[in-house]
């Protein structure tokens, strides 16, 4: 492939997430504190979840493309190996909105410092063998996999606005 389409490919890729967590951003600042607690439908999630949820995902991020250790493993369990339970005890939607923050911010500086053969390179979850046999299992389809993801529930969230 030409570097020039690889390039292109990669920074619409990164523009796509970007635009997205602007969008996630927006609503997350229209939501009033007890909103973030309603269901985004009957017998589906709330707020506060998908929150978490979206930055215990992306904080996977982190590791998978070996950028150091994650910063909020201790989300793991209760947004996206446990489902959803009214009765936890979650960090407060200030907590959250501030890690999601500070998230986005150490992703953002990272991304900008990956060259285009680092986003075409295997993730960590990958062995050299199935990468090898299946070459798309890179840093770049995660990127695009993490956005779709956070599109998704940003249909939910919209509910709640």
């Amino acid at each position: 492939m030409n570097d020039n389409y690889e390039t292109l490919a990669v920074q619409q890729t990164i523009n796509a997430w970007q635009s997205y967590n602007k969008r996630l951003d927006a609503i997350i600042e229209k939501l009033t504190e007890e909103t973030w607690y309603r269901e985004t439908a009957p017998a589906r999630n709330r707020g506060i979840y998908i929150l978490g949820h979206l930055i215990a995902v992306n904080d996977g991020m982190i590791a998978l493309f070996g950028l150091g250790e994650r910063k909020y493993k201790h989300l793991e369990k209760p947004f996206v190996t446990d489902p959803e339970n009214k009765e936890a005890d979650y960090p407060s939607v200030a907590e959250l909105k501030s890690e999601w923050n500070k998230l986005n911010g150490f992703l953002e500086s990272a991304f900008s410092k990956m060259t285009v053969a680092d986003w075409f390179s295997a993730h960590t979850a990958v062995s050299a063998e199935d990468f090898e046999k299946n070459p798309m299992r890179n840093k770049l389809n995660v990127l695009m996999n993490r956005t779709s993801h956070q599109a998704y529930h940003i249909g939910q969230l919209i509910y709640l606005i």
